[in-house]
């Protein structure tokens, strides 16, 4: 990587704007939990089941709280679009996780505590890693 290069990274990442970011994870934190009730939901409830087509419409909603999610983390990283791909994916792991051990009482055996670990590792160096 060139000196002019490293430099502009390094601006473009001194400069991470924290209210989008929170925002932005808010909204993937939204648009997970959601997602998780319309995909797993045909388990937990006979109406779910009953109503596929009423359940998959509501992707539309769901939609929204991605695109929002997406946009803000994209200005929270000054126009980047890869931190907020893995942003929503460490959200995404971390909150399948949490809600199918709740919700289906499946533990967190060691393999999957080692992904939600990755995952956890990929928000992070996009957070925090400074070039």
């Amino acid at each position: 990587m060139t000196k002019k290069s490293q430099e502009k990274w390094q601006k473009i990442l001194s400069s991470i704007k924290i209210i989008p970011l929170l925002i932005g994870v808010g909204m993937f934190l939204i648009a997970h939990i959601l997602t998780f009730f319309q995909l797993n939901g045909q388990f937990l409830w006979k109406s779910f089941a009953k109503n596929e087509w009423l359940v998959a419409a509501s992707g539309i909603i769901l939609s929204i709280f991605y695109i929002w999610g997406t946009k803000y983390i994209v200005e929270a990283f000054g126009g980047l679009l890869w931190p907020g791909r893995f942003i929503g994916f460490g959200i995404g792991m971390v909150i399948y996780a949490l809600m199918v051990s709740y919700f289906f009482n499946e533990g967190i055996n060691l393999k999957t505590l080692t992904s939600l670990i990755l995952a956890t590792g990929l928000v992070m160096v996009q957070v925090f890693w400074k070039i």
